[in-house]
């Protein structure tokens, strides 16, 4: 790995160390990375370092080897931040929804990175109750080795009430299953009015939170009051966010933009692949 590489991947560590409030609380949410070795790499320690490791590193704190994507404000970009604004400040509790590909999770990591006290979950379906709160309790920096369900609930609790203005996101959300949902509403009692709470996902969430209600599903009445009985739908992708996010990337001429657009399915991340291509063949 070259050196301008690594101190790209310094940087952003750093960043990452800001943003998690410690280099402890960075090295606890990080997968096979020490304090240590943290303080090694932003003290320019590199040495002992190995290729592997940057790599770990850069994996896990949003590194993009490809170089720096800039970030276009699509209409669903700015409504998502102005959901997360407004979520983090008056600690409400919000389900949003759009299609696969619209940016939502683009607009949700930069958040995140920009912003304290802010925890992102990207969810997947194997999750049970014990690996949904250990992602938890990693994500924010917390040493959970060896505790109990209840013990890592009440760490959860705890440590969410000691932030100023925290916010948990749960990206993907249709993906939990009805156990793991349930720790939503805990989540909610133990927190209202402190903590923001945030299920992000496609319409089929809301789709699947309407059909338990209508079938009187278990905890499906309480999670959908606990949303204020209501789903925000970001934009769809039109001509003008795909021109947006070619031109922020380098990519100006209406000949390809209009190549790209009609390519690209409404789909932020076939954009992407599409502006990575352009960029690389213009070298």
């Amino acid at each position: 790995m070259v050196q301008e590489e690594k101190k790209q991947i310094a940087t952003r560590l750093k960043e990452y160390c800001s943003q998690k409030g410690s280099q402890n609380k960075a090295a606890n949410s990080l997968n096979g990375v020490s304090s240590a070795t943290i303080s090694k790499i932003l003290a320019g320690d590199w040495e002992t370092i190995s290729d592997e490791m940057w790599r770990t590193i850069a994996a896990q704190t949003g590194h993009d080897k490809r170089g720096e994507w800039n970030i276009a404000e699509t209409r669903a970009y700015k409504r998502m931040t102005f959901l997360l604004n407004s979520a983090k400040s008056d600690s409400l509790v919000l389900a949003v929804t759009g299609d696969a590909g619209c940016g939502k999770t683009e607009a949700i990591r930069t958040y995140t990175q920009n912003n304290r006290n802010v925890y992102h979950l990207c969810c997947s379906e194997y999750w049970n109750r014990r690996v949904f709160m250990s992602k938890l309790l990693q994500c924010m920096g917390v040493d959970f080795s060896g505790a109990t369900v209840s013990d890592m609930m009440d760490d959860i609790i705890d440590n969410l009430k000691k932030k100023d203005t925290p916010m948990v996101i749960l990206d993907e959300a249709d993906k939990l299953s009805d156990q793991v949902l349930y720790f939503f509403i805990s989540i909610y009692n133990q927190l209202e009015g402190h903590c923001g709470l945030i299920l992000c996902a496609t319409n089929y969430l809301e789709k699947r939170i309407k059909k338990g209600l209508r079938s009187k599903r278990k905890g499906y009445e309480e999670i959908y009051s606990r949303l204020g009985r209501k789903f925000i739908e970001l934009q769809v992708i039109n001509r003008e966010d795909v021109a947006a996010v070619c031109i922020a990337n380098g990519v100006t001429e209406d000949e390809i933009i209009n190549a790209i657009v009609a390519d690209s399915e409404c789909d932020l991340r076939r954009v992407k692949r599409a502006v990575w291509a352009e960029q690389k063949r213009a070298k």
